[in-house]
């Protein structure tokens, strides 16, 4: 039971070396080219790159995801616009070595991938984790970012000093890398409304990285990445957001709120409540769709982008 309530807590809160060896996970197969970078913080990241060059969408996945969580999204979207989509520092193809995966180790790590691809800005879509990185971002880079779309994003939900003792309790990597295959599988389908056939490939590529060589590297990445969640909150930094912002969420997200920690709270609380502190924004929620909203409803997701992105 401490597992299950550990992971679902995890789930709760992704120069140029052009064709080099993927330096990591290499069992793991993308259904997508990967190009690696060797960034300046000696971060190593994979990402992908497609679509035209009219103006750019940089994709930051979610926490225990990666880049091919996009893959509902990516060819929609790189018709009218370039895609990068990548692996965050800890995650998927890229490196695993960091000294602490943070916030702002993420955001630096866009950053500088932007930079080294010549982007001198772009739009920032960002999915649950990845969505407080891309507000992180946007404070931290504000000159580098046009608009921000946020699917299910964290950091909405505000958290207590009492709910980081639980967190500090119950999540640990060595809990995360023991975590058995139904487990897996069942965390992962409650992060849809409906678990479509189409997801089946997540459950079959982290059944995978659990027997890769850097597996423990991969689950002290996510360990990491929720109590920088925790300690990094983008509450206070959200009024000085002033681009243009979409906020997508599932009415039926399982996970947003933790259902744990605030049984009372409603997404669409939560939901209405973060997006009330960005000045410049707007707010969709889709029906029938859990927290993997960009995946589950797809059609209505990109539709809604490219609305957005047309304004």
């Amino acid at each position: 039971m401490k597992h299950s309530l550990a992971f679902t807590l995890l789930l709760l809160l992704s120069t140029a070396c052009f064709g080099q060896e993927t330096p990591s996970f290499n069992g793991v197969d993308y259904p997508y080219e990967m190009q690696f970078a060797e960034l300046q913080n000696g971060e190593t990241v994979a990402y992908y790159d497609s679509g035209s060059d009219d103006e750019t969408l940089v994709l930051i996945h979610g926490l225990g995801s990666y880049m091919p969580a996009w893959k509902m999204n990516i060819g929609p979207l790189s018709e009218s616009y370039r895609i990068i989509a990548l692996d965050l520092p800890g995650y998927g193809k890229s490196s695993k070595t960091a000294e602490e995966y943070t916030l702002r180790l993420f955001a630096e790590s866009v950053s500088m991938l932007m930079d080294e691809l010549d982007i001198a800005s772009a739009t920032i879509m960002g999915h649950s984790m990845g969505g407080q990185i891309a507000v992180h971002f946007a404070a931290s880079y504000p000159e580098q970012v046009n608009r921000l779309i946020l699917s299910a994003p964290a950091g909405f939900e505000q958290f207590t000093e009492q709910d980081r003792m639980v967190f500090r309790a119950t999540v640990s990597a060595a809990a995360i890398t023991a975590t058995p295959e139904a487990m897996v599988r069942q965390n992962m389908r409650a992060t849809f409304y409906e678990f479509p056939a189409e997801a089946e490939y997540m459950i079959n590529d982290r059944l995978q990285m659990m027997k890769e060589p850097e597996f423990e590297n991969y689950t002290r990445a996510q360990a990491e990445s929720v109590f920088a969640m925790l300690n990094e909150p983008v509450w206070d930094l959200m009024p000085n957001i002033t681009q243009p912002t979409l906020v997508v969420f599932g009415k039926q997200d399982a996970l947003i709120p933790n259902p744990y920690l605030h049984p009372a709270l409603t997404t669409e609380g939560v939901a209405n409540a973060g997006f009330g502190r960005l000045p410049n924004s707007t707010l969709k929620l889709i029906d029938e769709a859990g927290h993997f909203v960009h995946f589950e409803k797809s059609d209505e997701f990109n539709r809604a982008v490219l609305e957005f992105l047309n304004q």
